[in-house]
């Protein structure tokens, strides 16, 4: 893959390390944060239970002072009535007591029920705090016991950060846009790796959908530093490291030397030059299909002698290639590659 491309590769892989670690940061204070609801839930409820206790304490005392104000009322009524001039006056101070009397009878009343809802309320009140202190240790305890471990992982998370960083540095600014559009997008899950599921066949899908691929994506992946997207997921294919080109690409076999009539080999096939040519020619074939190119046929001469026909990438690349496997094979011979491809070699005497 081209330089993007790998560097898009290892900042998605920096990505990973960062978001695994923070899961596990997030996975370890999961029971903490699930009682710290608890506890804040507990302390709100407390606190409302609170204020509406103060509230009816507050007319619970209003009432109380109505209460005292309507004795002290119905008191100097009496006093006036007692000093009445004549019955018609003291009638009237006598119906004005009663009525003084029934409204304080309602208030009174009142004054009762807000007195059992204080009741009531003192003892949720009570209740509240005692539960709210239960928590608010078991929280305590809690923290207690996990902080050393969410030092350890908050440490790690710390230390993966920069190596993140510098690899987001490391990826030009607009593919690194995109890069990071997609991560927040799908969780993280910006680049997917092609597979081939069937070795013996040149066919591909992606891993994060299992959507097909078109034929030549490994080539485009491979030979070029173009950005490739899923057509169906859209995320940003690349080539793992257990797809080389070797596995990936289809590459036809050179056909087996034909026998003699007598069965034998033909020297060709004995001959140990010629079987490191074709074992160079494979090579050759090999980075011609990985560079997306046709191969084509050379003859191969080797100290003078015309040893075949050769397939491989070009001339030069099949000579030297033919060259290092023969020097590596200890043969020390002269060969020459000629560009043969467009002439119909004669067949051979028998």
């Amino acid at each position: 893959m081209g330089p993007t491309n790998v560097a898009l590769v290892k900042l998605f892989q920096a990505d990973q390390r960062v978001r695994a670690a923070r899961a596990r940061l997030d996975a370890a204070t999961k029971d903490v944060r699930v009682q710290e609801r608890r506890t804040n839930d507990l302390a709100e409820r407390h606190k409302l239970a609170a204020s509406k206790l103060k509230e009816l304490q507050s007319k619970a005392g209003q009432l109380d002072l109505d209460l005292k104000t309507r004795d002290a009322h119905i008191e100097k009524l009496r006093t006036q009535q007692q000093n009445a001039k004549n019955n018609k006056e003291y009638q009237t101070f006598l119906i004005e007591i009663n009525t003084e009397k029934t409204d304080r009878s309602k208030v009174e009343e009142q004054a009762l029920a807000m007195m059992e809802q204080i009741d009531r309320g003192q003892k949720e009140q009570a209740e509240l705090t005692t539960q709210l202190e239960g928590e608010r240790a078991k929280l305590a305890s809690m923290k207690e016991q996990i902080t050393e471990r969410i030092a350890e992982l908050q440490a790690e998370i710390d230390a993966l950060v920069p190596d993140r960083d510098a690899a987001a540095e490391a990826v030009p600014a607009k593919a690194r846009e995109m890069f990071e559009r997609l991560a927040e997008r799908l969780d993280g899950e910006a680049l997917s790796a092609i597979s081939k599921p069937d070795r013996r066949r040149e066919e591909y899908v992606c891993t994060a959908c299992n959507m097909d691929l078109v034929t030549d994506v490994y080539n485009k992946l491979h030979a070029r530093d173009d950005i490739v997207f899923c057509p169906s997921c859209r995320r940003i294919l690349y080539i793992p490291d257990d797809l080389p080109p070797e596995v990936a690409v289809k590459i036809r076999k050179e056909p087996a030397p034909k026998r003699t009539g007598t069965g034998r080999k033909s020297a060709a096939a004995e001959d140990p030059i010629a079987r490191v040519l074709t074992k160079a020619a494979g090579e050759s074939v090999q980075n011609a299909v990985a560079a997306g190119n046709q191969p084509g046929e050379f003859e191969v001469i080797v100290d003078g002698r015309v040893l075949g026909m050769f397939k491989g990438q070009s001339a030069e690349n099949l000579q030297r290639t033919a060259q290092f496997c023969l020097s590596e094979a200890g043969l020390n011979v002269a060969i020459q590659v000629l560009d043969k491809s467009a002439e119909v070699p004669a067949a051979p005497n028998s």
